[in-house]
């Protein structure tokens, strides 16, 4: 069953690009945005990304701390975050475990083909550790005119 308004956020463990252990309790009494992206470095994710860094002052400015997940590995995003000098943390679910609790993990068709991958969802978090918001129709050209 998917995550609704109103749920508490699942918890999580997950290391960061550099390897830091950032969990959902590291957050509590602030509010959040968790945005689950499919690849890093493809054309649709680059695109949501670099719009969420060039607006991030505008998520900061109302209390949000930024996080994005993917299922590729610290290194992958080591790479992402340096080429395009983004300005938040990406965890690295690589046993797809947040991207499972966070109902995201679905099955998904490409030419005919079906395969299990990440839906682009963005979730807001509030300082209780309860879900506000679910985005499932990222415009990731303006993403952050959907969050703010």
């Amino acid at each position: 069953m998917k995550l609704q308004v109103g749920d508490k956020a699942p918890d999580f463990s997950l290391n960061n690009q550099d390897g830091k252990l950032t969990s959902l309790s590291d957050f509590k009494g602030k509010k959040l945005v968790i945005y689950f992206y499919p690849k890093d470095d493809t054309p649709g994710c680059t695109a949501q990304a670099c719009d969420l860094r060039d607006n991030i002052d505008k998520l900061k400015s109302q209390g949000y701390t930024l996080l994005g997940v993917s299922i590729d590995s610290e290194k992958s995003h080591q790479k992402f975050i340096k080429k395009h000098a983004l300005n938040f943390d990406l965890l690295a679910d690589v046993d797809q475990k947040m991207v499972n609790d966070y109902k995201v993990w679905v099955e998904k068709s490409m030419y005919g083909k079906t395969y299990m991958g990440t839906a682009r969802s963005t979730f807001k978090i509030d300082e209780n550790g309860i879900i506000t918001d679910i985005i499932e129709k990222v415009d990731t050209k303006n993403h952050t005119a959907q969050l703010v």
